[in-house]
């Protein structure tokens, strides 16, 4: 059969069809930047050949989410001191090889004289070689080029911080969900290692939830570019609100995860020793793990979270009630445990460290009748 071989680049052209429509704001973004800062330094200021406007507009494009605006002013800077040094030694000293050296030596110099960070240094010296080496001033100073680079560093501000940003819920509701996810197949897997009494279940349980760092450091530094984009883009002001749940609930996701990590090391070890396993035990740790997704559907769909919410308090009840059977030292630490990971999710969710730990305090409750 040769279907399976031909299929390989049809696969190959559809993930790379893909990618360019997931990144098409990058597309519009990088035309609209170029275009409007040869406008600005051509036909607005009349500058004849605004060679640096529409370089220095595209290359903050590629300045990660979150710190977008740091890193446009120090890309404009880093163009605009590299431009400038190199104009004025490349007219004073010609080129060659020792000149070039030397401007490049000297643009990196006065970035760390500003305590300019990495990236401010590279394009420094970037834009430095670029002008002794591809257009060399021959006729007098380029002064306007310099003034170039800084129109096409607002431009790019602009085009890429004001008007055409990331939407803010696309990139949090990405960010957040594998997540969640993660979290979500953690609990169910320590569940199921406790229904099925198998050690091996719940270590690898321990090393998946192990494995969340990279989501939750990919989910904190979405937020950070969501917040950028909200703060900044009239577009995007009216999901300030929206996107304040997804802010709230970080820091208590991050807590969720550490103590569903102690969970399931705590699990390994009551297997290990072959501690009771009460039925409520497993239907408690099933029930955060519900409950965390229940948690993003809620988060996705603007909705109080009201379901999780009610199976975080079930959670609670079942390990209450596991409490109760004859259980081992890991048994009592588990459910003290889930206690801790009820709580986090309960705030989470938007609640209060006091109204929180009242809750998990009720739920843990003996039941009356």
């Amino acid at each position: 059969m040769v279907l399976p071989a031909a299929s390989a680049p049809t696969a190959s052209i559809r993930d790379r069809l893909k990618r360019v429509r997931d990144n098409g704001l990058l597309v519009v973004q990088a035309g609209c930047a170029a275009g409007a800062a040869w406008f600005v330094a051509h036909d607005l200021v009349g500058h004849t050949r605004p060679f640096f406007a529409p370089i220095a507009a595209v290359i903050p494009l590629g300045a990660a989410l979150g710190h977008r605006i740091r890193r446009v002013v120090e890309l404009t800077i880093g163009v605009a001191v590299g431009v400038l040094v190199g104009d004025v030694l490349i007219y004073l000293i010609g080129t060659g090889p020792l000149q070039l050296a030397t401007v490049v030596a000297l643009a990196v110099a006065l970035a760390l004289f500003v305590r300019g960070s990495a990236v401010l240094i590279i394009q420094s010296a970037s834009s430095a070689v670029l002008v002794a080496t591809v257009q060399p001033p021959t006729t007098g100073l380029a002064y306007p080029r310099f003034v170039d680079a800084l129109i096409g560093g607002g431009v790019g501000l602009l085009v890429t911080a004001l008007l055409l940003p990331p939407n803010p819920m696309t990139v949090a509701q990405r960010a957040a969900q594998p997540l969640l996810d993660a979290l979500a197949d953690g609990f169910e897997a320590i569940a199921a290692a406790l229904d099925t009494r198998d050690q091996g279940v719940a270590e690898e349980a321990l090393e998946r939830l192990r494995g969340t760092n990279a989501a939750l450091a990919t989910y904190t530094d979405a937020l950070v570019a969501s917040k950028e984009a909200v703060k900044l883009s009239p577009v995007w002001w009216r999901f300030r609100h929206r996107l304040a749940r997804y802010a709230e609930s970080a820091p208590d996701l991050d807590r969720v995860t550490r103590n569903a990590r102690v969970l399931a090391r705590r699990t390994v070890t009551l297997l290990r020793d072959h501690e009771p396993v009460p039925t409520e035990l497993l239907a408690a740790v099933e029930a955060l793990g519900t409950a965390t997704r229940e948690l993003g559907y809620a988060l996705e769909r603007d909705e109080e979270p009201v379901a999780t919410r009610k199976l975080v308090r079930c959670a609670v009840r079942h390990a209450s009630q596991a409490h109760e059977a004859t259980l081992g030292f890991s048994g009592q630490m588990t459910i003290g445990q889930i206690r801790f990971v009820a709580t986090d999710l309960l705030r989470a969710t938007g609640m209060d460290r006091a109204d929180a730990e009242k809750a998990v305090r009720a739920a843990a409750a003996p039941q009356k009748g």
